[in-house]
């Protein structure tokens, strides 16, 4: 690579580095919903044809900064599960999810704009898709562990749920029962409406010490799916 190639590839790094941080400083100031690519161009000192260059509409912004979240996201659940590897499936499972609290409140307008209300006009593209999968992958991957290991308890699972159970489980885990793979999706659901719950602010004047509140809601979503060892493997 040339030395010239090679500043100009630092140099459009690093401003669309600065182009992603001024849209994440709109975000929090004016929502999704009002990012504007003249905006951000113009806080920047850039003209709005220069910025296209980058960007070449709201929604290729929109969609980097919502694949940036959820990797940062899956890259703070994969660190914590690996500082638990030791533990026991029931302790990697809270570990993780503890690991989602912790950086949902860390970065509030990043998980409204992966969790919160859909952004008008927009929707997202394929290409989010591995980004978004991580956290979820972590889960699975603890399930199959345990199932494999020690055992699962295994829940109910009504007669007429069975044909979406099953397309389910060999859509996203052939080698899991698709009773579990049900739970684990419902599951992976309510995790997402605890800390969205505490960060939007319903639980003001009703959960007051919310992290013991959340390890024990972590704790019984893992019993939910069949974690019920608490024991190291």
């Amino acid at each position: 690579m040339s030395t010239a190639h090679g500043a100009r590839a630092r140099a459009r790094i690093e401003v669309t580095a600065a182009i992603k941080d001024e849209a994440r400083r709109q975000l929090a100031a004016e929502g999704a919903a009002r990012l504007s690519l003249r905006a951000v161009a113009r806080e920047l000192g850039m003209v709005s044809s220069a910025l296209y260059r980058y960007f070449p509409s709201r929604d290729d912004l929109l969609t980097a900064l919502i694949i940036d979240a959820y990797d940062s996201l899956g890259e703070s659940a994969e660190a914590a599960h690996e500082a638990a590897a030791g533990s026991g499936p029931l302790q990697r499972w809270i570990a993780v999810c503890e690991a989602v609290r912790r950086w949902a409140l860390g970065h509030p307008h990043e998980y409204a704009l992966i969790y919160g209300s859909p952004v008008p006009g927009y929707t997202a593209p394929d290409t989010t898709v591995p980004a978004a999968a991580r956290v979820g992958l972590l889960f699975i991957g603890i399930v199959r562990d345990a199932y494999r290991g020690l055992g699962l308890a295994r829940p109910s699972l009504p007669a007429d749920l069975r044909p979406e159970a099953e397309r389910m489980a060999a859509d996203l885990a052939p080698d899991l029962p698709p009773e579990v793979v049900t739970v684990l999706v419902a599951a992976w659901a309510q995790l997402y409406g605890l800390v969205g719950f505490e960060l939007f602010g319903q639980f003001n004047r009703v959960v007051e010490d919310r992290e013991a509140f959340f390890r024990h809601a972590a704790g019984q979503l893992a019993h939910g799916v069949g974690l019920v060892y608490p024991q190291k493997r």
